[in-house]
Parts: structure tokens; sequence; C-alpha cells
């Protein structure tokens, strides 16, 4: 059974508009088979779906004369006399595709599907000469709402956060606080979540790592010192949510400054971690310009590092909130801090237990700092105005 992704409402707008259509994300994070539903959903014949990792189909497009490929492409019942749909699943493995599918969209018409597992990679390999004619998706391991989709379990839906905090329930909480600790301990990869056996659960995880490793690490960055990359890892699985320090990671891996910035930007251009700035406001000078770390999975830290139950759920929480187009946290000299600034306007404070005074102390911060709106995202249960169950996030 293939499950709907939140995202797949969105790409259907553009299934039949000209521009090629691009999904980026880590890998096992259900592109292939998002791309396969669409291509499913498409009432037309004139349509292929090939997997570039397959030495086989990589001969199709490897034509000297681009026009002999659209008389390979006929082969599979693909005809450029009317509208034609071709889905191209993971192109790093044939970077030369690139300028075929350039051609063929430019000269032929042909509409393009195409999946990648790293956008460092797809930085390089999209040339300028392709801008204007394409969009880029990226696809990310399941939220909560999704993941209660693939586990049957219905929950209500709610537009944003003023409804999220108006219709806090607690029979709610209580029918899905279960669902959320198995979320939070073992994460959103697809195939992790529909694995009901918890060995087999952390087998997958140890997978999906090994596999980034091989693939994407080895592969794609070809670094010299592939263990000195896999530390710095583990170190900043067990420093989720902390600001980091380069010149401390640096001496600890006894490396440079320099190496540590190359390993980050490649964490997070394979979508990895994503790192949080600080909130520049001008009311307040802020302790340092250190950014923070979060990591795409919950259940690759849980499984990896022995973190706090807070620095769990605060990743989770990031990770809920990633809809927004910019975050960042804030905190002052004197130490008080909001761990999380929405587009500039919402303060969000995460914790295990949220209380009232928690909220009025985050009221009063983003109002020096103007931000009109703010909430604390509490794992308990709490009946109070401006306080969200993590589970309605």
């Amino acid at each position: 059974m293939i499950f709907p992704r939140k995202i797949q409402k969105e790409l259907i707008k553009y299934v039949f508009s000209p521009e090629i259509i691009v999904l980026t994300g880590m890998r096992r994070v259900g592109k292939t088979t998002l791309y396969q539903s669409i291509f499913n959903s498409i009432e037309s014949k004139n349509k292929a779906f090939f997997d570039l990792e397959n030495p086989i189909v990589q001969k199709i497009f490897e034509e000297i004369d681009y026009n002999n490929i659209v008389l390979n492409l006929k082969e599979y019942g693909i005809t450029s006399a009317e509208k034609a749909y071709i889905f191209l699943d993971e192109i790093q493995a044939m970077p030369s595709i690139v300028k075929v599918v350039k051609y063929l969209y430019d000269h032929v018409g042909f509409k393009f599907f195409l999946t990648g597992s790293s956008s460092f990679y797809l930085k390089n390999l999209f040339p300028e000469s392709l801008a204007g004619r394409k969009f880029v998706f990226n696809l990310r391991p399941l939220d909560f709402e999704e993941f209660l989709t693939f586990k049957g379990i219905e929950k209500e839906s709610f537009v944003d956060l003023i409804q999220r905090d108006r219709y806090k329930n607690f029979i709610r909480y209580q029918r899905l606080k279960g669902a959320y600790e198995e979320y939070l301990n073992y994460g959103g990869f697809p195939q992790v979540v529909l694995e009901e056996d918890i060995t087999r659960k952390k087998m997958h995880l140890h997978d999906i790592l090994k596999s980034y490793f091989e693939k994407d690490v080895q592969n794609l960055a070809k670094f010299r010192e592939v263990q000195l990359f896999r530390d710095l890892l583990l170190l900043l699985i067990a420093r989720v949510g902390s600001k980091l320090d380069i010149a401390r990671l640096a001496s600890e891996l006894g490396t440079s400054r320099e190496t540590i910035y190359s390993y980050l930007s490649f964490l997070q251009d394979t979508f990895f971690i994503t790192l949080v700035p600080p909130f520049t406001g001008s009311m307040d000078k802020l302790v340092s310009k250190a950014k923070k770390g979060y990591f795409c999975d919950t259940g690759i830290v849980s499984e990896f590092a022995k973190v706090s139950d807070g620095a769990l759920c605060e990743n989770a929480v990031f990770n809920a909130l990633s809809q927004f187009n910019n975050i960042h946290y804030y905190q002052r000299r004197s130490g008080r801090e909001i761990d999380f600034i929405l587009d500039s306007r919402i303060g969000i404070e995460v914790k295990l237990k949220g209380i009232p005074g928690d909220f009025e102390r985050l009221k009063t911060i983003s109002t020096t700092i103007g931000l009109p709106e703010c909430y604390v995202v509490s794992k308990e249960f709490v009946d109070y105005e401006g306080i969200i169950s993590v589970v309605d996030l």
C-alpha cells in the first residue's frame, strides 16, 4: 500500500506544467514511492519510469546524438507526438543525464520528473542553463501526522498554531502519546515506521546510516578521512540542540576549523542536519553567533547517542516546524532564551512539561524583541492558553 505524503498535493499542482520537477531529500525518505504514486495517477499511456542506478537503463540515454534517445524511448512506448511524462529516479547515478534532459525539454517538449538524494551533488549537477526550467522540492522523513497516517491512526488537522493552541484536548493527547513516544525514539523514515519489530527498526536505522556513508559520504564527497567525518557526526548527535563551538570541535578532533566547516556544509547539503542561526534583532546583543544543530530524524539521534529527553523532544519540534521558511533561536547575555523564532514573528519554547510561568516568561521576552505571537510546546499535556501539546504540532 502506498501512503500519501503532504508534499504530494503540492507536486500534483505541477504535473501538467511545463517545468521540470526535481524532488530531493535524504535516502530512504520515500522519494521513489512518492513519484510512483504520482506516475500511477497520470492518466496517459505516454509515460515511463526509469531507475538510473540500473546500468542497463543508463544505456538508453548514452547516445552521442540525443535524437537517437527519442528513438530508444519509443521502445518503451514513448512518442513525441503527444505530451510525454518521463520519470528519472536517482539522477546522481548518471551526471550526464542533465544535458539530455535539457535537450529533450527544449527540443522535444518532454515533461521530466527527477529525483536525487543529495543537494550537495545536485547544486553542481544542474547548470545555470536550467534556470527557469525547473521547480525543486525537498522531501523529509515523515512528520508526526504522516507517521500516524502510516500507522492507520486518525487525527484532527489544524491550520495554524493558533488552532493547535485553541483546540487542545486531553483525550486526544492520551490517545496519541504512546505513538508520539515511538515516533521520538525511532523517527520517521518510512521503512522504520512500517516495521513493527523493535530489533528490525534498529537494524533499518543502522542500514540507513551505513548507506549514507557508502553512497553519499564516500562516493559524493570523497573525503580523505572518513573516520574523522564519522567522529564529528557522532559528536554532533550527542550535542543536538546545542550551540556549536567550531574551535572546540576542531580541537577535540585534532583537525582544522576549515575541515569542520566543510564537513558541516556537506551534512547540511545532504539533508542530514540543519544549522539554526541566532536571531539578530537589534533589541539586545547575543552571546555569540554560533549556530545550533538539529538532525533530520530523531530515530538517528536516539539510536546513535545518549541524549536527554528534552534534547530529543526539541529536535522533534524543530522538524515539525520546518514548514516555516526562516527559523532562528534567540539568547540574551543573561542566559534567557527562546528555542525557536519562526519567520521573525513567532516565539517557540520547548518544555517536557510546560507551566504557566514558562509561557508568561516567553511572552515577556517575545514582546521585548517585537514578536507578536508565542507558544510553549510541551511534551506533557497542560491545559493553559499559550501551551501547545507536541502531539498537536
